[in-house]
């Protein structure tokens, strides 16, 4: 794409969206030259964006017609949705969630692991229909929450190590993994895993497809290291996530991790698995990742503003990450808690990057 130059009456917004999240500033839409749709396939298929993006700067979608997104109470949608009232229940493979209003967000329900052993998983588990789900029904509702310039990214929970936690609890899901007698049985039940997301890829493509792209949660840590080696992850759980991987970049749509805890040491594990980006935590050290990784995913950083930061800090963070972490072919994305309420960081990082990428 030809290169636009910077002119200071992008700098006029437009529009403002609703936050994704309460407590977040809402989203304001400059006279930008090109949309945000189109700005953000750039920058996951060429790596060269018009500006560098937010993390938050495009529409979430996590569809209450999955049965997950209700289970763990993370709908995000055009209908209203009451976590305190309407979460928990059975997610696809029927596991019970329960929600847990204080930490907002859903547990299985304790005490009854439904699986000792995966060699038992077909005598217990159940694969969704995926087909018998209301998606008419969801594309309609959705319709205008969709439609428009915005870069749209629908979530999917409760990924590959996690499905297991959920189906064991997390002691014997770690042990699962490293178990000679249980190893196949993972592999099979993971490929099912697989396919089903898959199949809810193709719906998703095909009765929205505004969708542009896929946030799909595992996670691989706590607070001080990973639960399991690169080894184990790279036999165990990379191959199956790399089938999804292929599959969304087959139909155009990026592929983003969300993965909690001290993940930094399975990033080669992240790449090989074929993610375009990962959201790590501020434990890790993410400015390494990205020197040494960047090339190969896009790392979501916390900018580092200082607390209460005056105008001016906020602009010189912006025009500081901005130079040192946006540069054509590695790029790192501001994320975190720690900027998201500071309009004055928000613009110079606009101006700071559109300079950046038009020169």
């Amino acid at each position: 794409m030809k290169r636009i130059p910077f002119e200071e009456k992008e700098m006029e917004v437009l529009k403002e969206y609703p936050p994704a999240f309460e407590g977040l500033f809402p989203l304001r839409i400059y006279n930008r030259p090109v949309s945000n749709k189109e700005n953000w396939r750039l920058l996951y298929h060429e790596k060269a964006p018009v500006w560098v993006p937010y993390d938050i700067e495009n529409t979430f979608f996590s569809p209450a017609v999955i049965p997950d997104s209700v289970a763990r109470g993370l709908v995000v949608e055009a209908q209203p949705f009451d976590p305190d009232t309407q979460a928990g229940g059975a997610d696809m493979y029927g596991t019970d969630w329960v929600y847990q209003p204080e930490q907002a967000g859903s547990m299985v329900r304790p005490g009854a692991p439904r699986i000792e052993d995966m060699n038992d998983w077909k005598d217990v588990i159940t694969r969704p229909d995926i087909d018998a789900w209301d998606w008419a029904g969801c594309a309609e509702a959705n319709r205008e929450y969709l439609g428009g310039d915005m870069y749209v990214v629908c979530q999917l929970l409760s990924g590959w190590f996690e499905r297991i936690i959920s189906l064991m609890d997390f002691a014997e899901a770690a042990l699962a993994l490293i178990d000679e007698d249980q190893k196949d049985a993972i592999h099979e039940f993971l490929d099912a895993v697989s396919e089903d997301m898959c199949k809810i890829i193709d719906k998703v493509a095909e009765y929205m497809p505004e969708v542009d792209g896929f946030v799909i949660h595992d996670d691989w840590a706590g607070q001080a290291s990973p639960f399991f080696s690169q080894e184990t992850a790279m036999e165990m759980i990379v191959p199956h996530m790399k089938k999804v991987t292929d599959h969304l970049h087959s139909k155009g749509m990026s592929a983003e991790l969300h993965s909690c805890g001290h993940g930094e040491s399975r990033v080669e594990a992240f790449i090989a698995a074929g993610w375009d980006a990962w959201c790590p935590q501020p434990m890790n050290d993410t400015a390494a990742l990205y020197e040494q990784y960047g090339d190969q995913i896009i790392v979501m950083m916390d900018p580092g503003l200082p607390p209460e930061p005056t105008e001016e800090q906020q602009r010189q963070t912006a025009r500081e990450f901005a130079r040192r972490f946006c540069k054509p072919g590695k790029i790192a994305l501001p994320g975190g808690e720690n900027y998201m309420n500071y309009p004055a960081f928000e613009e110079e990082f606009y101006r700071a990057t559109r300079r950046i990428f038009s020169e």
